[in-house]
């Protein structure tokens, strides 16, 4: 059976669990719920959450104010570790919303610490922000929800854009081309049903990783 490891929120798990239930072959491992032997998992799923913690920042942060006061060190130093583990392994790896920024940090990437307009209501679980995509890309959508008050600055080492907000230039995909799957989104693809190729093309591989 494989098995992916993952943070998954109590308030998250009613957004994923329908994309679970399709794949009951797949073993969802929730560190929050208890240690995960990274050595035994076939991918790595990080999901959306509070701002990364400061202390795990590459950059200044001249305004502190501007942070969210509900971080989680423990999660943070969990993700940035099974994150390098997975790297180093090639396991598929899906990093959503927080985790497309924790990817970016970990591989030497900034961020923008607070970006306007988008993070309104009705974006965050309609489809309405329009996308550009690179024409490369596997994944493309004219349209997504969008949920956020940061995003990426300078890319991490080896990461490509793959869409990004034309109004504002805001990076939304991106992905690793020396990785077999390392994809990372801005968005919430398990907040909507146009998303479900995504996850099946990222399930598809836990299982052919085994």
């Amino acid at each position: 059976m494989p098995k992916l490891a993952t943070w998954l929120r109590v308030k998250d798990e009613k957004w994923f669990q329908p994309f679970f239930a399709k794949h009951p072959e797949i073993e969802i491992c929730n560190a929050r719920n208890g240690e995960v032997a990274m050595a035994g998992v076939n991918g790595l799923l990080l999901t959306g959450g509070s701002d990364i913690a400061p202390e795990f920042l590459r950059q200044p942060i001249p305004d502190p104010s501007i942070l969210e006061k509900d971080v989680d060190v423990a999660r943070d130093r969990w993700e940035f570790e099974a994150l390098e583990q997975a790297l180093s392994r090639g396991l598929p790896t899906l990093a959503i919303c927080k985790g497309v920024q924790v990817l970016n940090v970990a591989l030497g990437g900034t961020l923008k610490l607070d970006i306007p307009d988008h993070k309104l209501p009705e974006q965050k679980d309609h489809d309405i922000q329009p996308l550009r995509s690179d024409a490369k890309a596997t994944h493309q959508f004219e349209k997504v929800n969008s949920s956020h008050h940061q995003a990426l600055d300078s890319l991490g080492e080896g990461l490509v854009v793959e869409a990004w907000c034309p109004t504002d230039d805001i990076i939304e995909q991106v992905r690793m081309p020396n990785q077999p799957f390392v994809l990372g989104v801005q968005y919430h693809p398990e907040r909507g049903k146009i998303y479900d190729s995504l996850f099946e093309d990222f399930f598809s591989r836990l299982s052919n990783n085994r």
